[in-house]
């Protein structure tokens, strides 16, 4: 069983406060961070070659969603600690897993966003904070649907590790991918933490959860400056903050269906829109003789307001295609035996089609 899977010691409104108080703080926090960014001319400036928006827009945002999340994450661990003393466990396992390789990540994201870092800079970065937290979470047997019996010795171990270190890489540049329209990311992201809430609340995976609603309470309560107009931009510091946030807790999301590759499909698909969009931008490129890791507007938001939307419906499009993956997660977790082959049926071929349909799609203006 997960260290964090039993008993809840935390009640539904608890949950609730957690989630409120995320979005109040964040959002809060995000007004100064904004008025900080100006000041100091940390301004995302439109250009032919990838940014879309009309005026130069802050990019700190970050900032204010890794303070809300980290700030309320620890004070509901300090709080709500039981009487039993396992608040320092809890904590000391945020710390290690979660909370410090994301705030290490992002802050080198604030470099980038302050002064510019090339692409394998970053990728090296993401690798090693990766490996790590793969290490400490399997060793520690905190992954959710473990290959083998999860020993440290045994060829299970290797192969959770290494799926672990590709699932958080890939997610963190997922996230920083689809971070190119306003409030793409901070919605998908939103959407993707309610589900892992849903499920781990179920479960009672306790650590799982308050995460969970926490993220998705800060992320929306930035996607209130975020959204169409935005008022500020997340930037690097945020989408690789968010990436370990929501990499994190799908790993170790434990949805318990059997046979196991029907739980493995579960955080799939519920990353799946912020997935299609990386495939589709970086075989696009592949295809084209570019570098994967160079930027373009060859995103899902590019090439539907190429489409015709207009930029606040490309967004609204991405975050009900996040929302309808979202339920269809919750709805093989709930009906696995009766609807849940059918469903990974249905939505394999829907996400291939899509991602079809979109390469067939111009790639740049």
């Amino acid at each position: 069983m997960s260290l964090d899977q039993g008993a809840m010691s935390i009640s539904t409104t608890q949950f609730v406060i957690l989630g409120v108080a995320a979005f109040a703080l964040t959002g809060l926090l995000t007004w100064p961070v904004r008025a900080l960014a100006i000041r100091l001319g940390a301004m995302d400036a439109p250009n032919l070659a990838r940014k879309t928006q009309a005026e130069p827009v802050p990019y700190l945002g970050g900032v204010a969603i890794a303070l809300g999340i980290s700030i309320i994450t620890f004070a509901a661990v300090f709080v709500g600690g039981n009487k039993r003393g396992e608040n320092s466990g809890q904590l000391k396992d945020l710390a290690l897993t979660v909370l410090l390789p994301a705030l290490v990540l992002g802050a080198m994201g604030l470099f980038d966003d302050l002064r510019s870092l090339s692409p394998w800079p970053r990728l090296i970065a993401q690798s090693v904070v990766g490996t790590v937290v793969a290490f400490v979470i399997v060793e520690n047997g905190t992954i959710g649907i473990p290959f083998g019996n999860g020993s440290s010795v045994d060829s299970g171990s290797w192969i959770n590790t290494a799926v672990t270190i590709f699932w958080i890489v890939g997610i963190c540049n997922s996230i920083n991918f689809f971070d190119n329209l306003d409030g793409a990311a901070s919605g998908a992201v939103a959407i993707a933490a309610l589900g892992v809430f849903v499920i781990a609340f179920d479960r009672g995976q306790e650590l799982v959860s308050a995460l969970s609603v926490v993220t998705a309470g800060a992320t929306i309560g930035f996607l209130m400056w975020n959204k169409s107009p935005a008022k500020i931009y997340m930037g690097d510091a945020g989408a690789l903050f968010l990436g370990i946030i929501i990499s994190v807790a799908t790993i170790r999301l434990n949805p318990g269906i059997v046979p196991t590759w029907k739980s493995l499909t579960i955080p799939v698909i519920l990353l799946a829109v912020p997935l299609l969009d990386t495939c589709v931008a970086v075989f696009s490129r592949l295809a084209r003789g570019l570098s994967p890791l160079t930027g373009g507007k060859d995103h899902l938001s590019h090439r539907l307001v190429r489409g015709g939307l207009t930029r606040p419906q490309a967004a609204i499009s991405l975050w009900s295609a996040s929302g309808v993956c979202a339920v269809i997660a919750v709805a093989i977790y709930m009906y696995p035996d009766s609807l849940g082959s059918l469903l990974i049926g249905v939505f394999a071929i829907t996400w291939l089609t899509a991602l079809v349909m979109y390469l067939r799609t111009p790639s740049h203006d």
